[in-house]
């Protein structure tokens, strides 16, 4: 049970804010090229990553060993969640600025403003533009549903959570109009990093062989352990540089 909690937050919390970042896109094609090419192409990118779970969550259950799974899944989760992790940890120490929605929005408006149209109708730009970040986005998403799904036996579970998240940025996303600034992003990223990484940890273990005391409670475990030294490595970088600010991109 409380893997299937956390499985669900996981990636419910990752799709949420891989979609924030491509409704930002999509909704800034929309205004600027047109709704029809940029919802074309939202959709055929959402058909193309959904293609990829059905095509690919089968095949690896029956041809790879679960353990091996386990190893590799681990892996990834590590290094994504890692990724993620860093980011969120110099944000809240102040090193790097937080990633801001608003100008995001505002200098892919600008961008697209300037590009040339196609004339009446369908707008291959804005349907280029809409296809490709969504399906960037996303793929980053479809590897988190599949290699949690996969690694813990719940592969509906992490589909229907990536569905729930698609759905409710994509309706916040209708009643803001533009983009969801209000989203707390970059609190999000440092949840989901702990998570990935806990899980990462937990079944990179199992497929070496580990057993975890009190199995799926070990979660939590792992869980509060990175969450404090997250915390601790926060605090250190802020008093280390008295808060000062590193620029970098978002």
């Amino acid at each position: 049970m409380t893997g299937t909690v956390l499985i669900a937050l996981t990636v419910f919390g990752a799709s949420a804010v891989e979609m924030v970042e491509a409704l930002t896109i999509v909704l800034a094609s929309g205004f600027t090229r047109g709704w029809r090419s940029a919802l074309e192409g939202a959709g055929a990118a959402l058909v193309c990553l959904a293609a990829a779970v059905a095509i690919c969550g089968p095949a690896l259950v029956h041809y790879v060993p679960i353990n091996t799974l386990r190893v590799v899944v681990g892996s990834l989760l590590l290094v994504l969640g890692l990724q993620w992790l860093r980011k969120a940890v110099l944000r809240a120490s102040g090193y790097r600025s937080k990633h801001d929605e608003d100008a995001s929005y505002r200098r892919e408006v600008e961008r697209l403003s300037g590009l040339p149209r196609s004339g009446a109708g369908r707008d291959a730009t804005g349907f280029i533009i809409s296809f490709k970040g969504v399906l960037l986005e996303g793929l980053e998403v479809v590897m988190i549903v599949l290699t949690l799904g996969l690694s813990s036996g719940r592969l509906g579970i992490a589909v229907v959570a990536a569905a729930a998240a698609v759905l409710v940025v994509g309706g916040a996303g209708v009643a803001v109009s533009r983009q969801l600034r209000e989203v707390p992003e970059n609190a999000m990223k440092l949840g989901v990093g702990l998570m990935l990484v806990t899980f990462g940890t937990f079944w990179g273990g199992e497929g070496v062989g580990v057993r975890w005391p009190g199995a799926d409670v070990a979660l939590l475990g792992l869980l509060a352990f990175y969450g404090a030294l997250a915390w601790a490595a926060a605090k250190w970088l802020s008093r280390s540089a008295g808060g000062a600010s590193v620029a970098g991109p978002a």
